[in-house]
Protein backbone atom coordinates (compact mmCIF):
# COMPACT_ATOMS: atom_id res chain seq x y z
CA UNK A 1 0.00 0.00 0.00
CA UNK A 2 1.05 3.68 -0.58
CA UNK A 3 1.32 6.25 2.09
CA UNK A 4 -1.22 8.54 2.38
CA UNK A 5 -1.75 12.38 4.27
CA UNK A 6 -4.23 13.86 5.58
CA UNK A 7 -4.93 17.48 7.38
CA UNK A 8 -7.96 18.42 9.05
CA UNK A 9 -8.85 21.38 11.65
CA UNK A 10 -11.92 21.08 13.42
CA UNK A 11 -11.93 24.75 15.69
CA UNK A 12 -9.05 24.90 16.88
CA UNK A 13 -7.84 21.12 16.96
CA UNK A 14 -5.84 20.15 14.42
CA UNK A 15 -4.64 16.85 13.16
CA UNK A 16 -2.06 15.90 10.41
CA UNK A 17 -1.13 12.10 9.68
CA UNK A 18 0.70 10.59 7.39
CA UNK A 19 0.71 6.49 7.02
CA UNK A 20 -0.84 3.52 4.88
CA UNK A 21 -3.63 4.06 3.36
CA UNK A 22 -6.26 1.90 5.52
CA UNK A 23 -4.56 3.46 8.73
CA UNK A 24 -5.21 6.84 7.53
CA UNK A 25 -9.00 6.21 6.37
CA UNK A 26 -9.81 4.74 9.93
CA UNK A 27 -8.30 7.58 11.46
CA UNK A 28 -10.51 10.27 9.32
CA UNK A 29 -13.21 8.36 10.45
CA UNK A 30 -12.59 8.33 14.41
CA UNK A 31 -12.41 12.35 13.98
CA UNK A 32 -14.99 12.66 12.02
CA UNK A 33 -17.31 10.81 14.63
CA UNK A 34 -16.14 13.20 17.28
CA UNK A 35 -16.72 16.35 15.20
CA UNK A 36 -19.08 17.47 16.94
CA UNK A 37 -17.73 16.85 19.95
CA UNK A 38 -14.48 18.81 18.89
CA UNK A 39 -16.43 22.05 18.10
CA UNK A 40 -18.17 21.70 21.49
CA UNK A 41 -14.83 21.58 23.37
CA UNK A 42 -12.95 23.96 21.22
CA UNK A 43 -15.07 26.60 19.05
CA UNK A 44 -13.77 27.94 16.13
CA UNK A 45 -12.11 31.20 16.29
CA UNK A 46 -13.50 34.30 15.23
CA UNK A 47 -12.10 34.72 11.47
CA UNK A 48 -12.23 38.65 12.22
CA UNK A 49 -9.80 37.92 15.20
CA UNK A 50 -7.65 35.74 13.26
CA UNK A 51 -5.71 38.17 10.90
CA UNK A 52 -2.67 39.98 12.75
CA UNK A 53 -2.93 43.50 11.53
CA UNK A 54 -7.14 43.65 12.86
CA UNK A 55 -5.66 42.21 16.21
CA UNK A 56 -2.66 44.75 16.73
CA UNK A 57 -4.44 47.75 14.98
CA UNK A 58 -4.46 50.81 16.43
CA UNK A 59 -8.03 51.46 17.94
CA UNK A 60 -8.89 55.53 17.13
CA UNK A 61 -8.76 57.26 20.60
CA UNK A 62 -11.59 59.79 20.45
CA UNK A 63 -10.35 62.00 23.30
CA UNK A 64 -7.19 62.29 20.91
CA UNK A 65 -8.69 62.59 18.30
CA UNK A 66 -10.92 65.71 18.55
CA UNK A 67 -8.47 67.75 19.60
CA UNK A 68 -6.89 69.61 16.96
CA UNK A 69 -2.58 69.39 16.77
CA UNK A 70 -1.91 72.76 17.79
CA UNK A 71 -3.69 72.59 21.01
CA UNK A 72 -2.70 68.65 22.03
CA UNK A 73 1.40 69.39 21.14
CA UNK A 74 0.82 72.41 23.54
CA UNK A 75 -1.81 70.05 26.13
CA UNK A 76 1.32 67.60 26.20
CA UNK A 77 4.50 70.67 26.12
CA UNK A 78 5.75 69.13 22.72
CA UNK A 79 5.87 72.30 20.99
CA UNK A 80 9.94 72.88 21.22
CA UNK A 81 11.76 69.47 21.69
CA UNK A 82 11.54 68.04 18.12
CA UNK A 83 11.96 64.70 19.09
CA UNK A 84 8.39 64.82 21.72
CA UNK A 85 7.31 66.94 19.12
CA UNK A 86 7.70 63.68 16.41
CA UNK A 87 6.40 61.21 19.30
CA UNK A 88 3.81 63.45 19.79
CA UNK A 89 2.22 64.04 16.50
CA UNK A 90 2.87 60.45 16.36
CA UNK A 91 0.60 59.83 19.14
CA UNK A 92 -1.89 61.82 17.80
CA UNK A 93 -2.15 60.21 14.49
CA UNK A 94 -2.47 57.27 15.67
CA UNK A 95 -5.61 58.50 17.76
CA UNK A 96 -7.04 59.31 14.41
CA UNK A 97 -6.92 55.40 13.40
CA UNK A 98 -3.26 55.36 11.62
CA UNK A 99 -2.08 51.55 12.04
CA UNK A 100 1.44 52.38 10.81
CA UNK A 101 2.83 55.64 10.00
CA UNK A 102 6.02 57.27 8.17
CA UNK A 103 8.41 59.63 8.93
CA UNK A 104 6.52 62.21 6.12
CA UNK A 105 3.43 61.28 7.67
CA UNK A 106 4.52 63.51 10.68
CA UNK A 107 5.96 65.96 8.84
CA UNK A 108 2.73 66.83 6.69
CA UNK A 109 0.43 66.69 9.64
CA UNK A 110 2.58 69.68 10.87
CA UNK A 111 2.76 71.07 8.07
CA UNK A 112 -1.38 70.91 7.34
CA UNK A 113 -1.67 72.16 10.83
CA UNK A 114 0.70 75.02 10.49
CA UNK A 115 3.26 74.29 12.67
CA UNK A 116 6.94 74.90 12.31
CA UNK A 117 8.67 72.34 10.75
CA UNK A 118 11.16 69.69 12.12
CA UNK A 119 14.60 69.93 11.33
CA UNK A 120 15.48 66.12 10.95
CA UNK A 121 12.74 64.01 11.26
CA UNK A 122 14.41 60.39 10.58
CA UNK A 123 16.74 61.47 13.43
CA UNK A 124 13.78 62.45 15.83
CA UNK A 125 12.48 59.02 14.83
CA UNK A 126 15.55 57.18 15.36
CA UNK A 127 15.84 58.79 18.99
CA UNK A 128 12.44 57.73 19.72
CA UNK A 129 13.18 53.84 18.85
CA UNK A 130 16.60 54.06 20.60
CA UNK A 131 14.16 54.98 23.90
CA UNK A 132 11.65 51.96 23.45
CA UNK A 133 8.94 54.97 22.38
CA UNK A 134 9.04 53.87 18.93
CA UNK A 135 9.26 50.64 16.90
CA UNK A 136 10.51 49.94 13.29
CA UNK A 137 8.19 48.11 11.26
CA UNK A 138 9.46 48.02 7.69
CA UNK A 139 10.10 51.36 6.34
CA UNK A 140 7.06 52.29 8.71
CA UNK A 141 6.49 52.85 12.71
CA UNK A 142 4.25 52.72 15.36
CA UNK A 143 4.14 54.04 18.65
CA UNK A 144 4.56 51.92 21.89
CA UNK A 145 2.67 51.34 24.49
CA UNK A 146 5.83 53.10 26.59
CA UNK A 147 6.02 56.01 23.83
CA UNK A 148 2.16 56.60 24.69
CA UNK A 149 2.81 56.65 28.97
CA UNK A 150 5.65 58.74 28.40
CA UNK A 151 3.85 61.50 26.66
Amino acid sequence: MSDAKIEIKIGQIAFAGQGEQDWIAKQLDKIIAQAERLIQLVPPVDDEHQDDDERNAVKPDAAIAKKNLPAFLSEKNATTNQVKKFLTTAIWLEAKGKNRLLSKDVVEALRTANQTKLKNPALCLSRNVSKGLCEKDGNQFFVTDGGKKSV
